[in-house]
């Protein structure tokens, strides 16, 4: 098992077998590292932690930190991460605030240098965080969403599954499934039509996530007269887990439109085709 002679690692910390931990790390009490995880040099974990097997933490990574909650007082919290994680250079991973509670990520995610989770968020499995993407606390995301660089996700949000956001976006609601948000604040543009085919999405499968997208977004309806009107059709699984999405909502979900340099104004569907 390489451990570099200058890493510190307390004698409660459980180390996996195949585990590599470089020059200079901090293994604080009550982690735990799973077997062929890689830290490369100056990568901070404390505990109480607990990850999988195959995670790749870059150099000057800071994993595990007690919450910046101002509510936060020393409790007992948590973090506890999957399996086959890459965590680039400066990423930093926020315990919970609440005694008990836990801060969760999944599996097969991709943080790139300076991303931010905060603590009590929820991570899903196969996400993508490109540089300086920041969470706020208590930040829901789900699987296979792509956060480009500089976007920020305020407090108690939730980004939906396949969802995409620009750079630099500000997301103070929700992002459904499926569409990709851009701006600040930010605003629906549409399908992330390029993502579902690229994860294989057939036809008839985008053609009925888009005809949810426009009742919610190009009726006119309000989002509860749009979801009362879907939910009377016969909805397709990626259809249903958009309406699903929308009428659980609590912070809302993000307008829609784009809104021109020049006036302001919100553009309405037949302009923006």
């Amino acid at each position: 098992m390489p451990i570099h002679p200058t890493a510190i690692i307390d004698p409660s910390a459980r180390i996996g077998a195949d585990v590599t931990i470089g020059p200079y790390c901090i293994i604080g009490a009550d982690v735990e590292i799973g077997p062929g995880c890689w830290l490369q040099h100056h990568v901070t974990v404390l505990g109480p932690t607990k990850m999988g097997q195959n995670n790749r933490f870059f150099a000057y990574c800071s994993i595990g930190q007690q919450a910046q909650d101002l509510k936060y007082h020393g409790e007992p919290t948590g973090l506890e991460i999957g399996d086959n994680n890459t965590f680039r250079e400066f990423c930093s991973v926020h315990r919970a605030t609440s005694p008990g509670d836990k801060t969760l990520i999944g599996s097969d995610n991709n943080c790139l240098a300076y991303a931010h989770i905060a603590h009590d968020c929820v991570v899903g499995n196969h996400v993508i965080f490109s540089n300086n993407v920041t969470l706020a606390g208590h930040v829901l995301v789900e699987d296979y969403a792509i956060l480009s660089g500089l976007s920020a996700v305020h407090q108690f949000c939730r980004i939906g599954t396949r969802s995409f956001t620009g750079g630099c976006s500000k997301i103070v609601h929700n992002v459904p499934p499926y569409c990709t948000a851009d701006g600040n604040p930010s605003r629906a543009r549409g399908l992330n039509v390029v993502g579902l085919k690229r994860a294989g999405f057939s036809r008839d499968q985008i053609r009925a996530i888009r005809e949810v997208f426009n009742k919610i977004y190009r009726s006119g309806l309000n989002n509860a007269q749009a979801v009362a009107e879907l939910r009377r059709e016969t909805l397709t699984e990626e259809a249903a887990r958009f309406v699903d999405f929308v009428a659980s909502a609590e912070r809302g979900i993000v307008p829609g439109g784009r809104t021109t340099k020049e006036t302001g104004r919100t553009l309405t569907a037949e302009e923006e085709d």
